[in-house]
């Protein structure tokens, strides 16, 4: 069928924040009457509360994960971080030694984690997979992180490519297999959209604290003026940025990481935007602060209705006919390779 007879469903999320209200405060409540334990089943039914209410096709998703599984990743790295901190005060050549440890095994533990998390998602039935191997998770997950660092971020967008395209070329579904196409330039182009609107911003409020301060505004002696005018259009750009560099960057990366993903033939498109992304972000932090923390499942289901209800599956043909033909294709590989993934790290 021709790419330009897509037909084009959209995800549906059909949470509710007071409904979810009721599951976050007996989750928040048991987790702390228990020191932590009962936060990988809080895990656990908070996502299957998400997976379940996100539909696509008017069938949701659903997530199969163990608690145990979970427990056990959490307390292997909670020994890890502990035994660093320890160290740390105490043998900090042994903290050093941990430290590299923890590096050495965190690509291996990702692709654990990745591989839990795929394989106990399912849309209809039908299981996601990883098959990543953890050769190539030490480039995508180690290597290019430390030489972002090094380059003092200059290689940060390179990176993020190289994680993404890890991930997704690794991942399918039933034995559809997804695809990423886009490329180190894309990254670029985002950042640096992000930086002009830095340089606008300083320079802007440099010529407007130079205008206030030459007209008596600032109490400051006149060859403090400059210092002054630099100062506080350098405070004026990091909040600025901080308040509209995030939801800037998240929207575009959204767009850009959807819209160069297939699954097969088909297709994705994400039209996410970072300005009702912003009013929504600053609204939740507002009402979060205000109502003293008990807002935060409202703003989760608030932004979680907002990102998947802005994405869309371009389906080439008949999707119960897609996942059918996906399930007579996998229905040898399912279930032998469940017990592989039996460890998640993810928080």
């Amino acid at each position: 069928m021709a790419q330009h007879q897509a037909q084009p469903l959209p995800l549906h999320f059909s949470g509710s924040g007071s409904e979810y209200f009721r599951l976050w405060i007996v989750n928040v409540g048991l987790s702390i009457a228990t020191l932590g334990i009962y936060s990988a089943w809080a895990k656990v039914r908070r996502n299957q509360y998400f997976y379940r209410h996100t539909r696509l096709a008017g069938a949701g998703f659903d997530y199969h994960g163990e608690p145990i599984a979970i427990l056990k990743g959490r307390l292997a790295a909670f020994a890890l971080f502990a035994a660093y901190t320890a160290a740390s005060s105490f043998a900090p050549t042994a903290a050093a030694f941990i430290l590299m440890l923890i590096m050495a095994l965190a690509p291996w533990l990702l692709v654990r984690s990745l591989r839990f998390r795929m394989h106990n998602t399912s849309y209809r039935g039908l299981r996601f997979a990883f098959r990543g191997r953890t050769g190539p998770a030490y480039l995508a997950f180690l290597l290019w992180p430390l030489l972002a660092g090094l380059s003092l971020g200059l290689l940060w967008p390179f990176a993020q490519q190289r994680m993404a395209a890890y991930t997704r070329n690794n991942s399918s579904y039933g034995s559809a297999e997804f695809r990423f196409s886009a490329g180190a330039g894309a990254y670029y182009a985002i950042y640096l959209m992000t930086l002009m609107l830095g340089v606008v911003l300083f320079a802007g409020l440099m010529v407007l604290t130079s205008i206030l301060g030459s007209n008596g505004w600032f109490a400051v002696e006149e060859g403090q003026l400059t210092a002054m005018s630099l100062l506080l259009a350098a405070l004026g750009t990091y909040l600025g940025l901080l308040l509209f560099a995030y939801p800037y960057v998240t929207a575009r990366l959204q767009n850009l990481v959807w819209g160069a993903t297939t699954l097969g033939e088909h297709r994705f498109v994400a039209n996410v935007s970072a300005y009702q992304l912003l009013g929504l972000m600053l609204s939740n932090v507002v009402l979060v602060v205000l109502t003293l923390g008990l807002y935060k499942p409202f703003a989760d289901i608030r932004l979680a209705r907002y990102r998947i209800e802005h994405l869309h599956v371009l389906m080439e043909g008949n999707p119960d006919d897609f996942v059918a033909g996906l399930q007579a294709d996998a229905s040898a590989a399912g279930d032998e390779m469940a017990e592989m993934f039996d460890f998640d790290i993810a928080l």
